[in-house]
């Protein structure tokens, strides 16, 4: 039997997924953070993308996540995100209109602030959109 961590994935400070996992593999802001049992304790920045996970029964789960953190202190790897999503609960009409408005801001001339705010919605709503399986 493979070697298990606790992962504990919080979204908006409410309990998203609680469980022993194999693996879990963590967007970061230069590619993906594997971690195993045993890994090293870390500290760092969850990117939006695609969080993968295989369960201790052998179960793989993913879910499109919102920025956030992640804190890996012995055998418990701890997740805090803005937001996360199954791929099954995600609004594919909701995501697609989110795209749409955040396109037609970057187009507008607005301020640094307005277009850095654009440019992370529209991240946000691809990656759902990727997540979803509908792009």
């Amino acid at each position: 039997m493979a070697a298990v961590f606790q992962l504990d994935v919080l979204a908006a400070s409410v309990p998203f997924f609680q469980g022993k996992c194999v693996s879990a593999v963590i967007p970061v802001t230069d590619g993906e953070y594997g971690v195993l049992a045993g890994h090293s304790n870390a500290v760092g920045a969850v990117c939006a993308g695609e969080l993968r996970f295989e369960t201790e029964n052998g179960e793989h789960r993913r879910a499109a996540v919102a920025p956030g953190l992640f804190k890996i202190d012995g055998d418990r790897v701890l997740l805090l995100l803005d937001a996360a999503e199954w791929p099954e609960d995600i609004d594919v009409n909701r995501a697609l209109r989110a795209r749409r408005e955040a396109e037609e801001e970057l187009r507008q001339k607005r301020s640094m602030a307005e277009y850095q705010l654009a440019q992370g919605n529209l991240a946000r709503a691809l990656n759902r959109l990727r997540i979803s399986g509908r792009m």
